[in-house]
């Protein structure tokens, strides 16, 4: 068995994610070069995986002015630090694993896409969902022709109330100006999903959205601006922050590593890292401009017609209703189940046998999507056999245009034409 390569740049929450695999596949990978900026994790990271100290940086361009000397480069930094360490490492004839979105504009993702094809690399975006068995089963389903044509789907992204108070109004995306838009950021996994159940190109995107609940005409009476500062709702506020960050679920604790920008913390660190950061504010007194809520409204081929809805304000977990000529399917990712009613039968049926050791959410890697891109990921860089799941760069670009047509949409107030939408765009 050839054993591959890796450099990472970008050991934060996901460029680590991904490597957990390696612990139990070592066989398949190494990780030989990482590029980390804060000192704590690169070092971390350096001593799990025995990575030799002259091929640890503190910035990426370090790292890539090296020669090639790896199989795979894996980009994981924030949104709109894909770009550039993306485009170097291909010209580097890297092949990459690049996390998701692709880039921060249409353009940046075009850009990337060429310059693959023009390298004669490999680009594998990290649309995980793709490689949970929840959606596989749920795609393979609907291929088998059971369902019949497609004529509706109604998809939710339910971010989760606490989810999007730590990323979305407290955290690294909470503002347009540092990453991307929330029908990006989020849910371009959406998009991408969407595209690759149905088979057929998006072509009207509608948008309608807003920022309404975490902003300051909301913040209890008296509320300081950060939590610590003597806050008297403090009892009874779901958000207040010393207390949102020792919740004991699987979630919360993949958070609590976030805030204090550091592998395992304790509850002291915690404590004392919410006195500054941007993670122990208000959040109805902080600088978020991104929506919290929104929803997209799509036509794709000549008469599919479908939903995606984003929202804060809920438990958490992704929501599908599929309606076609000869059935109807409910998947709840959440729950793992896939409901199948049949209109010849008039009878319900199980279609998919959940794995309860898969956590579903971000912390458990996804519902087995992480796991299952790095194991695809072998595949298809060692031995030239990709899975179903595996897409190619520009069916990723095409999805992600998808997320930007929307977000222009519901700024607009208009309707988008993809096709007139894609040649401005040339």
């Amino acid at each position: 068995m050839k054993k591959l390569s890796l450099i990472l740049i970008g050991g934060g929450d996901r460029g680590s994610s991904y490597l957990k695999y390696l612990q139990n596949n070592p066989e398949k990978f190494q990780l030989v070069g990482l590029a980390e900026p804060v000192k704590e994790k690169r070092e971390y990271l350096r001593d799990l995986y025995n990575v030799p100290a002259d091929k640890c940086f503190e910035i990426y361009e370090e790292i890539l002015k090296l020669p090639k000397f790896a199989d795979i480069a894996m980009i994981c930094t924030q949104d709109k630090m894909h770009y550039e360490p993306a485009m170097m490492a291909i010209e580097k004839k890297y092949d990459l694993l690049l996390e998701k979105p692709v880039a921060a504009t249409a353009k940046e993702c075009f850009d990337i896409s060429d310059a693959a094809q023009k390298n004669g690399v490999k680009v594998l975006v990290c649309h995980v969902l793709r490689y949970t068995p929840f959606y596989k089963t749920l795609k393979a389903f609907i291929d088998s022709g059971r369902l019949g044509e497609i004529t509706n789907i109604s998809h939710t992204e339910g971010v989760g109330n606490i989810h999007i108070s730590h990323s979305y109004v407290r955290g690294n995306w909470r503002k347009l100006s540092e990453s991307t838009p929330m029908i990006l950021a989020k849910c371009c996994h959406d998009t991408d999903l969407l595209l690759w159940l149905v088979g057929e190109p998006c072509k009207k995107v509608q948008s309608f959205g807003t920022l309404a609940y975490f902003c300051e005409k909301n913040a209890p009476e008296g509320a300081p601006k950060r939590c610590l500062d003597g806050c008297k709702h403090k009892d009874t506020c779901f958000y207040y922050a010393p207390s949102l960050y020792k919740i004991d679920t699987a979630e919360v604790q993949h958070f609590r590593a976030i805030v204090a920008n550091k592998f395992n913390p304790t509850d002291e660190e915690v404590d004392e890292i919410l006195k500054t950061s941007p993670y122990g504010r208000c959040v109805y007194h902080c600088d978020n401009d991104v929506v919290d809520r929104q929803i997209v409204t799509m036509q794709f081929g000549d008469d599919k017609v479908m939903s995606l809805t984003m929202s804060g304000f809920c438990k958490g977990g992704r929501v599908t209703n599929i309606m076609g000529t000869k059935g109807e399917i409910n998947a709840n990712m959440e729950n793992q189940s896939i409901e199948f009613y049949d209109f010849a039968t008039m009878k319900k049926e199980e279609v998919f046998e959940a794995d309860k050791n898969f956590d579903q959410t971000i912390a458990g890697g996804h519902g087995g999507g992480d796991a299952g891109i790095m194991a695809d990921l072998y595949e298809y860089i060692a031995n030239n056999n990709p899975s179903d799941s595996i897409s190619d760069i520009s069916v990723s670009c095409m999805s992600h245009l998808i997320a930007f047509a929307a977000e222009e949409a519901r700024v607009k107030g208009t309707v988008i034409d993809m096709a007139e939408y894609t040649n401005n765009l040339k």
